[in-house]
């Protein structure tokens, strides 16, 4: 049997069929239907902000943030990321700038920012990586002194408190998936998470082509609403992610212990966090070549890993000009994910890890 390197969480299918049936009853599908309207509302009581709206995947997420704030010219992003951090830039006619990250997190390193601002730089776009927060605080103090829009890539963030409150309540907007691949999911979807009402309007209005009104358009917008069949699957889901993030902890714990003698590295908690959400189980092998074989002793016995995030986004070849990213190069070359999600069970962890022993 195959072991994926995650897979999704299905909720019972009578508890989706009991919205579905609502959908239907109602024959209202999309367009900000009553499901939408209460997920939305409960995942606002669950993550503690005050202000999130729902659209169809977390890279239109990024985009509608870019278009909302206005930006222009180059921001200053992180390497170390998934592609469509630096994609949904390019699509936006933005220049991305690469900070380096730091050794030990693996998150954009401040002082790489700071080093890298000029008159063109209009933001920060920072993620958080496997839900590790930046340093929030380093950054904020950055946009304060240069006049700079802060958006946090948080995809991997659902859940996650730094000093008691949600990550998502920095920066000026966050951003989340909901694909399904992640702890809580709608099958295809995000949010787009921000502080002020002028801006949440204006992000209402941009993925929804820009209406006010049925007939007044007040900016030219797109479709990036979320579904009422979307919405459903996420009011299922969304009672049970105390128990998945649980479960996912305690796997962390299990690779913890099987893996203590070995010559790997993980990414640290920087302090202040008081929520983690353990959706992700990084490592760090000695050297590329370890890296890559043991990724393929685990897929020749069927074990899925993944090299996330390989390449550096620097590296991408439809980029001309990147600066030099050393941190991020050398931790994009040796980082496996390992498997991890609800119900994956202890031998198949103590067979996972037995493979990387006999294999580092």
């Amino acid at each position: 049997m195959i072991v994926p390197v995650t897979k999704p969480y299905l909720p019972k299918i009578e508890y989706y069929k009991e919205y579905i049936q609502e959908a239907f009853d109602r024959e209202w599908l999309t367009n900000h239907g009553p499901l939408l309207v209460r997920l939305e509302n409960q995942l606002k009581d669950h993550l503690k902000v005050k202000r999130l709206i729902s659209v169809s995947n977390g890279t239109i997420a990024l985009q509608l943030a870019y278009r909302a704030l206005q930006l222009q010219g180059e921001v200053i992003t992180t390497p170390f990321s998934y592609v469509a951090t630096t994609s949904s830039l390019l699509w936006e006619g933005l220049t991305p700038v690469f900070a380096d990250i730091d050794p030990v997190s693996w998150t954009i390193l401040p002082q790489s920012i700071e080093a890298l601002i000029n008159k063109k730089t209009t933001a920060i776009v920072a993620t958080h990586v496997f839900g590790i927060p930046c340093d929030v605080r380093a950054i904020e103090a950055i946009a304060k002194k240069y006049h700079l829009k802060v958006i946090y890539d948080a995809a991997h963030c659902f859940g996650v408190e730094y000093e008691n409150q949600s990550i998502l309540n920095w920066g000026d907007i966050s951003t989340l998936s909901f694909h399904a691949t992640k702890i809580f999911h709608t099958v295809e979807g995000g949010g787009v998470i921000c502080h002020d009402p002028v801006l949440e309007n204006i992000i209402s209005q941009l993925g929804n082509f820009g209406h006010t009104s049925p007939t007044e358009f007040s900016l030219p917008g797109i479709n990036g609403k979320l579904s009422e069949v979307h919405a459903a699957m996420g009011l299922a889901i969304l009672p049970d992610v105390g128990k998945l993030i649980d479960y996912r902890k305690s796997i962390h714990a299990t690779y913890d212990e099987l893996l203590v003698d070995l010559p790997i590295e993980k990414p640290q908690l920087p302090t202040g966090v008081t929520r983690y959400n353990y959706a992700y189980y990084p490592v760090l092998f000695p050297t590329s070549e370890s890296t890559i074989r043991v990724f393929e002793a685990l897929k020749e016995n069927g074990i899925t890993s993944r090299r996330y995030f390989y390449p550096s986004l620097s590296k991408l070849e439809y980029l001309k000009h990147t600066n030099p990213t050393p941190i991020a190069d050398n931790i994009a070359s040796r980082v496996l994910c390992l498997p991890i999600f609800y119900e994956l069970e202890k031998p198949t962890l103590e067979r996972i890890c037995a493979l990387i022993k006999a294999n580092i």
